[in-house]
C-alpha cells in the first residue's frame, strides 16, 4: 500500500513526531454538499482540527495516488468538480489506482487509507449503514464492514438519519464494533439527538475515550470504534420536520429508481431542498463539532500511547478523573 501512498509534508512531520492527527473524508466535499459551501466547510473543518492542537489529514485519490493531506488547490479541485471524482470505497480503490483515476473517499475508503498511513482518529458527519428496505434490496453500506476491519475510531453524529438506525446498530453489534455515546446514552440521529435507541456504553471525556481505544488495540482486538457525538443543541432540527422531509425524499427516490452509490447523495440533497437549507446548515455544524472532538481525543490518545511506550501503565478512568481535578 505504501507504494501508492502520498503523505503531505505536514502530515508526515506529524506522524514522525507522534503528534495528534485527524483523518477527514472527501465525499462530504464532492457528494455531500453543493459548491461553494463544500470548499468553505472543508477548510473550516481543517481549521477546527488545528485550533484544537491536532493536524488535519483530508484523504482522497488523485491521479491514482492515495493522498493523505491535501493542498488548498487539491481541495478546491475536488470541490468544484473539475477532477470529476467518483465515490471511492474499499472495492473501488484498486481500479482507481490502476487507471490513475480520481476518487473522493467514503467513510470506508478513508478508514482503510488512514490506517495504512498510521492514523487512528477520523471525523465525519455520519457513517453509512443499513438502508431502509434492506430486507428487500440488501443495500448495506461498506462503512459497516470496514469498521469491523480497520483500527480507526470514527467520531460522527451517529449514522445518517436517512438510514434504518435499529438495523444499523444490530449489524454493528454482530460485527463486534463498539458504539460509544460521547456525553449521551442515546444514539444520535444525525440532525437530532433523539433516535429512541439506548446505548449500552457511553463516556463523557476525551481522556476516557482515548483510553478505551488504546486498550482495545493493545488487546489486539482489531476493528474500529464508533464514537457517537450529538449535534450541538443550537443546530439540532425538529424531529418531526426532518423525519417528514426524509420520508418524502425516500418516496421520491423510489419513484425515480435511485439506488446504490447514487442514493445517499440524492437523499441528502433532496432533504436540504425540502428543509430550505436547514439540514445543510445542521450538517456543517455537526461536522465541525465532530472534528473538534476527534482532535481532543487524538491528543489524549497520543499522550497515552507515549506514556505506554515509556514503560508506564495507562491511567485508569478513576486516575484520569483525579488528574483532571488537580
Amino acid at each position: 500500500m505504501n507504494l501508492y501512498l502520498d503523505i503531505s509534508e505536514e502530515v508526515h512531520d506529524a506522524l514522525r513526531m507522534n503528534m495528534p492527527i485527524v483523518a477527514l473524508e472527501s465525499t462530504i466535499i464532492t457528494h455531500g454538499m453543493p459548491w461553494p459551501q463544500n470548499i468553505e466547510t472543508a477548510l473550516e473543518v481543517e481549521d477546527a482540527v488545528r485550533e484544537e492542537g491536532a493536524v488535519p489529514a483530508t484523504i482522497a485519490i488523485i491521479e491514482g495516488r492515495l493522498k493523505v493531506g491535501l493542498s488548498h488547490d487539491e481541495l478546491r479541485c475536488l470541490a468544484d468538480g473539475s477532477l470529476h471524482p467518483t465515490k471511492a470505497s474499499r472495492r473501488d480503490i484498486p481500479m482507481l489506482v490502476a487507471r490513475h483515476g480520481n476518487g473522493a473517499t467514503t467513510v470506508s475508503g478513508t478508514m482503510l487509507i488512514a490506517e495504512r498511513a498510521g492514523i487512528h482518529l477520523f471525523a465525519t458527519g455520519g457513517i453509512g449503514g443499513v438502508h431502509r428496505g434492506a430486507e428487500r434490496t440488501w443495500d448495506v453500506s461498506a462503512d459497516l464492514e470496514e469498521l469491523s476491519h480497520s483500527n480507526v475510531a470514527v467520531v460522527c453524529a451517529g449514522a445518517k438519519a436517512i438510514l434504518d438506525l435499529p438495523k444499523t446498530m444490530e449489524y454493528l453489534e454482530t460485527k463486534g464494533v463498539p458504539v460509544i455515546g460521547f456525553g449521551t446514552s442515546e444514539l444520535p440521529a444525525f440532525y437530532t439527538h433523539e433516535s429512541g435507541i439506548k446505548l449500552s456504553q457511553h463516556l463523557d471525556s476525551p481522556q476516557e475515550v482515548a483510553l478505551l481505544l488504546y486498550t482495545k488495540w493493545a488487546l489486539e482486538l482489531s476493528g474500529g470504534v464508533v464514537i457517537a457525538n450529538p449535534i450541538p443543541v443550537q443546530y439540532a432540527m425538529d424531529k418531526s420536520v426532518i423525519d417528514a422531509a426524509i420520508e418524502k425524499a425516500i418516496e421520491e427516490s423510489e419513484v425515480k429508481g435511485f439506488k446504490g452509490a447514487e442514493l445517499t447523495p440524492y437523499l441528502l440533497a433532496r432533504v436540504a431542498e425540502i428543509t430550505g437549507g436547514d439540514s445543510l446548515e445542521a450538517n456543517v455544524a455537526l461536522v465541525k463539532n465532530n472534528a473538534r472532538v476527534a482532535a481532543r481525543i487524538a491528543k489524549e490518545y497520543e499522550r497515552i500511547r507515549f506514556e505506554a511506550e515509556q514503560g508506564g501503565a495507562p491511567l485508569s478512568p478513576h486516575q484520569l478523573h483525579e488528574e483532571e481535578s488537580v
